[in-house]
């Protein structure tokens, strides 16, 4: 697996990042509603002219973010040493377990939101689970 699976990791990653960036940027109403629900998705849009616009702007950044880290990802991909791999996939394991404390702690808590953690930390597990499997056997075959 070695340096080959980590390009195919960050490049897979890459793109699922890429890709939610540029929904979040460009179709924000479509993807919140694709992802909460209509209901939920009008309680998250605000409620006056204000509102709405900070929201508005402030998941535009969020999916610029996201887009940039997709961009990032993908030039990690070319990286060959396999120290930098090893402690890239650490970094990776340890965003995706804050992430899944982060929703378990906070995000339950909010009524609006409380029915989508569970599902989101799934998601977060689904996504650190190839970073863990790249560790177990970049470790195994070191030792071998």
């Amino acid at each position: 697996m070695g340096s080959s699976g980590f390009f195919l990791i960050c490049s897979l990653h890459s793109a699922i990042a890429l890709t939610c960036g540029a929904l979040m940027t460009f179709y924000s109403k479509e993807n919140s509603v694709f992802g909460h629900g209509p209901e939920i998705a009008s309680k998250l849009q605000g409620s006056t002219p204000h509102d709405q616009l900070l929201i508005q702007t402030s998941y535009s950044f969020s999916g610029l973010l996201l887009f940039i880290i997709g961009f990032l990802l993908f030039m990690v991909a070319f990286v060959k040493e396999r120290e930098f791999q090893s402690f890239f996939a650490k970094g990776c394991v340890l965003l995706h377990i804050s992430m899944i404390v982060w929703r378990f702690c906070f995000e339950r808590k909010l009524e609006v939101l409380a029915h989508d953690w569970p599902r989101q930390v799934v998601g977060d597990i689904a996504l650190a689970f190839p970073w863990i499997f790249f560790l177990v056997y970049s470790r195994r075959e070191k030792y071998d």
